[in-house]
């Protein structure tokens, strides 16, 4: 009776010690982490980061609950991004999230073994982020915004609204080597339709006032290259566009913030959306080299008639009817 005893104590205090193990080890378990690292500020981008956080748990992952995500901002600068990228690396995330080209040779140069799933990334062949769209190879794949017919369209779409457009200016962050590609592109196209072309360019925010002082009034409009740079600053550079009367034209909605005129170019909530698709892949066990890169096939072409009637431009009725929206 008493040895019975004795082994219910024993087994009882085993049980009651190996409880708060057990426990622990279960709270301790660690969510499956994703390294979002975005290219501008979190304000700049947070209604494209909230779509793809809610693409997530449609899928299955609820921040906090299922998957953690550990959100950087790079804030358009360079090392800002390699910083954020080798932080990922120490912190031994299972996949890292990058919007736009510098944040995603960030990471690259971080890590070959980590999953890279880019966002509106240009031109990936081209920089070497991926060895084709279809076979991507290595660690890295995404949705890219490369479209080489949409620079053209843009300057169409800006001489519809600005009658007897002449001379066009470029701004544009040239440390960023697609943006400085994507400059290359408008200066051509531009001057294929007779336009004459100045560049301004800039690589941190203090650039761009002086860089408007520059114009001294000498062109018709002013075209806005996208990146983490000009989106993190856009109220700024369309501020100094009104006060210089310069209608502006833009990759995004996101960027008529503050007085831009137009924009045409992905929808950038479908392209980060679709890559949460990518990542929910990836967490269960695909791997990036398996799976192509996409490109962009809805484009949004905005109006903002505030800063049309500001600027004394009538749009013409048949623009706003192609519109898919109108900012009034």
């Amino acid at each position: 009776m008493f040895d019975r005893r004795r082994r219910d104590f024993i087994g009882l205090l085993g049980g009651a010690a190996t409880w708060p193990l057990a426990a622990r080890a279960q709270q301790a378990r660690r969510l499956p982490t994703i390294g979002f690292l975005g290219s501008g500020t979190a304000a700049a981008l947070g209604g494209w980061t909230a779509a793809f956080v809610k693409r997530l748990g449609e899928l299955g992952w609820i921040e906090g609950r299922t998957v953690a995500i550990e959100y950087r901002w790079a804030e358009g600068r360079n090392e800002r991004s390699a910083e954020f990228a080798a932080e990922f690396v120490r912190l031994t995330v299972d996949a890292i999230v990058t919007v736009g080209t510098p944040t995603t040779v960030a990471a690259t140069h971080a890590t070959s073994i980590i999953p890279i799933v880019f966002v509106a990334a240009g031109d990936p062949v081209g920089t070497g982020l991926v060895a084709s769209l279809a076979r991507p190879g290595g660690n890295v794949t995404g949705v890219s915004n490369q479209q080489s017919d949409v620079t053209p369209k843009r300057l169409e779409l800006l001489r519809e609204v600005v009658p007897g457009l002449s001379r066009l200016a470029i701004i544009g962050n040239t440390e960023n080597s697609v943006t400085a590609q994507e400059m290359g592109e408008v200066e051509n196209a531009a001057r294929t339709l007779g336009l004459a072309v100045s560049t301004l360019e800039i690589r941190r925010a203090a650039d761009i006032a002086p860089a408007f002082k520059e114009l001294k009034s000498l062109v018709d409009a002013l075209y806005v290259c996208t990146d983490g740079l000009t989106i993190g600053n856009r109220v700024r550079i369309n501020t100094l566009a009104l006060v210089a009367r310069l209608p502006t034209m833009h990759g995004n909605r996101e960027q008529l913030e503050g007085g831009g005129l137009i924009s045409y170019g992905a929808n950038n909530f479908v392209v980060y959306q679709r890559a949460a698709d990518y990542v929910d892949k990836i967490l269960r066990g695909a791997q990036p080299a398996d799976i192509p890169v996409e490109q962009p096939t809805k484009f949004d072409l905005i109006v903002n008639l505030i800063t049309a009637q500001a600027l004394g431009l009538e749009v013409p009725p048949m623009l706003l009817a192609r519109a898919d929206e109108v900012i009034e």
